[in-house]
């Protein structure tokens, strides 16, 4: 997951890849360093460093076959509680939750964030603030944007992005998919009015998306 938020931001794709479609799918879920139920070691935190914790996490369970993983990732951009709100479309705060008891998916998100935050173990300044050098840190230029997709296959690689993302703006979705080869196969979906988390906002159409996706990789030799 994102910036300082456990595993459990995923519950509702574990629900639904892991449980509805359990016959098909396996689910791997995990607190990044700094957060929840890993470790917090005080360093500086970067986003290459998280990504061999991923290495080491998929190697130890012996998920190492050729393209046996479909990587799923949630943007790590800096998050406070004053900035929640830009997170997500004030139309879809406001519309009513559909997995739950909760009267809107804002008083959802607002629960999820209290327990979260009460989680005085779990959820520690120091871990956020690593974690929040990790994401500012990240940077990647277009000849490595290249050399990756070149590695992993451009038909394999997808980019979502919303247009009403608060928290990183439309353009850099297009800039991102532009360089990793969005005109040699590389498939770029852009949500209109929703915003930085979408499989918060729109759940069914996240899990669509990723199904398809997954088929047509699937597919490939």
């Amino acid at each position: 997951m994102g910036l300082a938020t456990f595993k459990t931001g995923w519950q509702r794709q574990v629900q639904y890849f892991g449980h509805e479609q359990g016959s098909r799918y396996t689910c791997l879920i995990y607190d990044n360093r700094g957060m929840g139920e890993s470790d917090k070691p005080l360093a500086r935190y970067s986003t290459s460093e998280l990504a061999k914790d991923t290495l080491a996490l998929v190697d130890h369970l012996g998920w190492i076959s050729p393209r046996q993983l479909h990587v799923v990732g949630v943007s790590m951009g800096g998050m406070t509680a004053q900035e929640l709100r830009q997170l997500f479309s004030q139309s879809w705060l406001e519309a009513p939750d559909d997995y739950g008891d909760f009267p809107t998916n804002g008083d959802r998100f607002a629960a999820m964030d209290l327990a979260k935050r009460q989680d005085v173990e779990g959820f520690t300044r120091k871990g956020m603030i690593c974690q929040a050098i990790a994401a500012g840190w990240h940077h990647k230029s277009p000849e490595q944007l290249s050399e990756l997709a070149d590695k992993v296959g451009r038909q394999r690689i997808q980019v979502l992005h919303g247009t009403v993302d608060g928290m990183i703006s439309a353009p850099h979705g297009e800039t991102l998919a532009r360089e990793l080869g969005e005109d040699k196969g590389v498939t770029k979906i852009v949500v209109q009015g929703c915003g930085h988390v979408l499989h918060f906002e729109k759940t069914g159409m996240y899990h669509k998306i990723l199904e398809d996706m997954v088929e047509k990789v699937e597919g490939l030799e």
